[in-house]
């Protein structure tokens, strides 16, 4: 096949799957819906629902404790729901794999478990000042306790992360860098395996919040060099309520439990316990077997599509995207523009318009069925950086359109018109 065709192919990907995805097929306010809040969560093909029905009608029993049939059949869903994730990062062994709720909990465990053990007064952690709140505030928590202190990354002149600044600021005091692949906000994509590598120079950690990159390209892990890395399943067509964290296996094995129960020990006496074996260590209780089995049902089917094609369709979706944005007066983008073929960046456009609320804006397209994000998008002291205090986002992922760009930027015009008209009338 020929790269011409497969673009063809790509280009088609929306058209192929749009039947998949049952929610989409509705009508909101009378028109039909533009779903463009996919970097909160995604929608869910009729894959996942049927793997999530098919459990609860067949197969629901709790897992590694029954030798019954369903209790069997639960247990190798769950075990190959994790088989399946380890594969699609690329890890070196399934039992990388540790599912968590979300990718809040799994940076959580990490911090807990091996920040509080680990960290001392005078340690440094490297974050940047793009971080989701869930990458920051558990870091917040372990410095107040261990008296080690944060340090942060800020933007380049193009809203990207400054590598040069991260250059300077990482030291043998480093201990941890904790950063995300993808901005939620800015769109802009991390050199995370670059800092990866300096940040091992020093002996340092690194984390990677991959909540932004899982759902939209291809993660390798090893390639990576990270030592975690975090991702939640709800935005990558998966289940709310199941989420994951790889680590390394030698780092997770030194790692002390995170939290105590049934499930994650191997004897239990009145004064000691003794501990499972990984992943089973950091499952502590009965675990949340559908969704993880869902998810598992969700990385099948992005696997199908390829995460490659989805990130070229994405691409194209992207450059249209920006083409139709950037001739607008009143707007203020924020983050790096894409290159031309639409790749740079992720599939998402962060924006104020001047004069109008973002809440105001996200309201009064609501009524033309066009779902976007207003707020501070779990990022408030990135608002405070840019000196706003909320945003518009529109967020699209390989089941979105351009036709429903067009969709979404008439919509814009005119609710942009509307309150123009409201402010010459006073």
């Amino acid at each position: 096949m020929t790269l011409a065709q497969d673009r063809t192919q790509d280009r088609t990907l929306a058209a192929l799957v749009r039947a998949d995805f049952p929610i989409l097929a509705q009508t909101v306010n009378g028109h039909p819906l533009v779903y463009f809040d996919n970097a909160a969560t995604s929608q869910k093909p009729r894959a996942v629902l049927e793997a999530l029905n098919h459990y609860y009608e067949y197969d629901n029993a709790n897992v590694h404790r029954g030798v019954h049939a369903l209790s069997a059949r639960a247990t190798d869903a769950y075990e190959g729901a994790r088989d399946k994730i380890a594969a699609f990062v690329n890890a070196a062994s399934r039992d990388e794999i540790v599912f968590t709720r979300n990718a809040s909990e799994a940076i959580n465990l990490v911090a807990y478990s091996w920040g509080m053990s680990q960290l001392q007064p005078g340690d440094e952690i490297i974050l940047s000042v793009m971080e989701h709140h869930s990458n920051l505030v558990p870091w917040q928590f372990v410095t107040q306790r261990t008296g080690a202190v944060l340090k942060f990354v800020e933007l380049t002149d193009t809203q990207e992360f400054d590598l040069d600044q991260f250059k300077q600021l990482v030291s043998d005091k480093t201990k941890l860098v904790a950063i995300n692949h993808v901005s939620n906000t800015l769109g802009c994509i991390n050199p995370v395996a670059e800092v990866a590598a300096i940040a091992h120079q020093y002996g340092a950690k690194v984390l990677i919040d991959a909540c932004q990159s899982a759902p939209h390209m291809v993660l390798d892990v090893q390639a990576l060099d990270c030592d975690w890395l975090v991702a939640s399943g709800h935005k990558m067509c998966g289940p709310t309520g199941a989420g994951f964290l790889y680590g390394k296996l030698a780092i997770l094995q030194a790692m002390p439990p995170f939290l105590g129960g049934g499930e994650m020990i191997a004897d239990v006496f009145l004064d000691h316990s003794t501990y499972a074996e990984l992943p089973h260590k950091f499952e502590a209780g009965t675990p949340a077997i559908c969704e993880a089995i869902t998810l598992g049902a969700a990385v099948d089917y992005l696997s199908t599509l390829g995460m490659a094609a989805i990130a070229r369709y994405e691409h194209d979706l992207t450059a249209y995207l920006y083409q139709q944005l950037n001739p607008i007066p009143q707007l203020t983008l924020y983050g790096p523009q894409p290159q031309a073929d639409g790749s740079g960046r992720a599939a998402l456009a962060t924006f104020t318009v001047e004069g109008i609320h973002a809440q105001d804006l996200s309201t009064l397209m609501d009524q033309s069925g066009v779902a976007i994000r207003s707020g501070h998008h779990c990022t408030q002291p990135l608002h405070r950086h840019l000196g706003v205090t909320s945003t518009a986002r529109a967020s699209l992922y390989f089941y979105n359109t351009t036709q429903e760009i067009d969709t979404f930027i008439a919509a814009l015009k005119d609710t942009i018109e509307f309150f123009g008209s409201i402010f010459d009338e006073d």
